[in-house]
C-alpha cells in the first residue's frame, strides 16, 4: 500500500492513472473507498490521488488531530508527491480540507470543486443537526440518532446506502470511539479568513435537502472565494455525487476540463 509519514504517522493514500493530478478528499467517517465511482470515470485521462485522512481508512489513527492537522497532512502530500499544479475534489470534511489546502498553497491549486461544504462551524455538522432538531433526537441512543439522522441528510436514501455498503466493503471501519474522535476534529473551525486568499477556480455543490450542511453554507462558500460558482442540485441531500452521479460526474468533467 502506498503510505507517507507525517509528524510520525502513516498516511495511506491511492495514486492511479496519469495526466493531471486530481486530490480527493472524502468526508468524515469515511475514506478514499467512497470515491469508487470517480476514480474509475477519471482515472483513464488523470493521476487521481485519493487520500486517507488521519484517524480514516488504511490510515494510521492517533488519539486525537485537528483540521488544522488534516490540512498540513494535505500540504504534505503535494510534497511528497513534489505537485506542483493540482485540481481538487474534497467532499464534506473533505471539502474543509480542500479549502485549507488551496489557501494555504495558492499557487499549486489550478482548479477546486467543493461538494456538501461549509467554511466554518463551532461543533460538527453533526452536532448542530442534532440540536436542530432535538425533539426528535432526544433520550434514544448515539446508534439510532446516528441511523434517524441519514432522513434529515440524504433525498435518495436507498442510492446512498448501496454506495455506503459498497465503500464499507473496502475499506476499514471505524469504531464509536474513533468516530468520536474524528468528529471532535471539527469543532470550532474558522477558514472564512483565510479562503478569501485563494485564486483556484473554484465550483461549490451544495443539495437542495441537505440539513447537514445545509445549501446557504456552501452558497456563503462560493461568496467568500474569489472565483467562484455555485451550483444546487435540486434532487440531493448531503451526498450529490451519489444522489445525481451521472449530473454530478457531468458537470465535474466539464469543470475540470475546461
Amino acid at each position: 500500500m502506498p503510505i507517507f509519514t507525517q509528524n510520525d504517522t502513516s498516511l495511506y493514500y491511492e495514486d492511479i492513472g496519469s495526466g493531471q493530478p486530481l486530490l480527493l478528499f472524502h468526508g468524515l467517517t469515511s475514506s478514499s473507498a467512497m470515491f469508487y465511482r470517480e476514480i474509475n470515470f477519471f482515472r483513464t485521462k488523470r493521476r487521481i490521488i485519493a487520500l486517507d485522512s488521519r484517524g480514516h481508512g488504511h490510515s494510521a489513527k492517533p488519539g486525537s488531530y485537528s483540521l488544522d492537522d488534516h490540512i498540513e497532512d494535505a500540504a504534505a502530500l503535494l510534497d511528497y508527491l513534489e505537485l506542483d499544479s493540482v485540481d481538487i475534489l474534497g467532499v464534506s470534511m473533505g471539502s474543509y480540507i480542500a479549502q485549507g489546502l488551496a489557501a494555504r498553497r495558492p499557487e499549486r491549486v489550478r482548479k477546486l470543486l467543493l461538494v456538501a461544504t461549509k467554511s466554518h462551524g463551532e461543533q460538527s455538522s453533526m452536532a448542530e443537526l442534532f440540536e436542530r432538531h432535538a425533539e426528535d433526537f432526544n433520550g434514544i441512543s448515539i446508534h439510532d440518532k446516528l441511523d434517524k439522522a441519514q432522513g434529515y441528510m440524504f433525498h435518495r436514501l436507498t442510492a446512498v446506502k448501496k454506495w455506503q455498503e459498497k465503500t464499507a466493503q473496502n475499506s476499514p471501519q471505524l469504531t464509536m470511539e474513533q468516530q468520536g474522535i474524528a468528529s471532535n476534529a471539527l469543532e470550532g473551525f474558522d477558514l472564512r479568513p483565510k479562503i478569501t486568499g485563494i485564486t483556484a477556480e473554484t465550483l461549490v455543490i451544495s443539495g437542495r435537502y441537505d440539513e447537514l450542511n445545509p445549501p446557504d453554507r456552501g452558497r456563503e462558500t462560493a461568496q467568500l472565494i474569489q472565483h467562484a460558482s455555485f451550483m444546487e442540485f435540486k434532487r440531493s441531500g448531503h451526498a450529490p455525487n451519489v444522489e445525481q452521479p451521472r449530473l454530478f460526474l457531468g458537470i465535474a468533467e466539464n469543470f475540470l476540463d475546461d
